[in-house]
């Protein structure tokens, strides 16, 4: 059985080794990220190891942030994204301590959501306020699977991050068709090369099974396009500006979300 603690060795190795890679190329912004995953990867695996009260912490201050980042992608008001990060959080602490009312409790949150411009009697943008509100609540909803899934989705985050990293460096080196429209940088040859790596990354981690690989080779691109049509939809570069070498949460977690949704499917 997976647990944090046979992570943690893993974890830091894949640090260290990130470490004497960046300090090799000298690249101002690959030192920059790599100082802010060796703050982020030890607080977070820290709060997975306390177990699920950790866990649905990590999970809350993510989605509280995560749903500032969307609502300013789209425009949503003070109000909505207050409601919308209720909504979520609110999500987040069923599954940790009511699981068997995550749907009612996800239910609320979505009339709530819709509650906002329905009573603010917004004709011109109510119909666009609805819309995004019910999209971040379905996606950044997900979050309440870490709690679930606990070390498990630790590991899926390494697998979907190792990924991401191959997938960028062999689309630029093969090239080829791309991906996708919503991401024009992004070829098929990275994609593949990518979910290889998360694969095998898996297999190191003894965390390999068919709906894992799954979640990370079609579940981790795809909400990698998700976020991009998002982005491209509100004309922004990154979803945030104040995570050092990263631009925003959403940008780091956009993957991951698809990828859990995946794998809750498919358990």
């Amino acid at each position: 059985m997976i647990t944090v603690a046979s992570l943690a060795p893993y974890l830091g190795g894949a640090l260290a080794l990130g470490g004497v890679a960046v300090a090799a190329s000298r690249r101002r912004e690959l030192l920059i990220r790599w100082c802010a995953w060796a703050v982020g990867v030890p607080l977070v695996t820290g709060a997975f190891w306390l177990g699920r009260p950790g866990t649905a912490a990590v999970a809350v201050v993510v989605g509280v942030i995560a749903v500032l980042e969307f609502g300013g992608l789209m425009l949503l008001g003070w109000v909505d994204r207050v409601v919308l990060a209720a909504a979520v959080a609110g999500v987040v602490l069923a599954a940790w301590l009511a699981p068997g009312q995550v749907l009612r409790v996800l239910a609320i949150g979505a009339l709530a959501v819709a509650a906002v411009p329905l009573l603010a009697g917004d004709a011109e943008h109510g119909l666009r306020r609805l819309g995004a509100g019910l999209l971040g609540l379905a996606w950044l909803s997900v979050l309440a699977a870490l709690v679930v899934l606990g070390a498990s989705a630790l590991a899926l985050f390494v697998a979907v991050s190792i990924a991401d990293i191959v997938a960028y460096f062999a689309g630029r080196g093969l090239g080829g068709p791309r991906l996708s429209p919503l991401s024009p940088a992004k070829r098929w040859s990275g994609t593949l090369a990518g979910a290889a790596a998360g694969v095998g990354v898996l297999a190191v981690l003894s965390a390999l099974s068919w709906p894992t690989a799954v979640a990370v080779a079609v579940g981790g691109p795809a909400g990698d396009l998700l976020e991009s049509m998002v982005k491209r939809g509100a004309q922004a570069k990154d979803a945030g500006h104040w995570l050092p070498g990263s631009g925003g949460l959403l940008d780091r977690i956009d993957s991951l979300l698809i990828a859990l949704a995946v794998l809750l499917v498919l358990r």
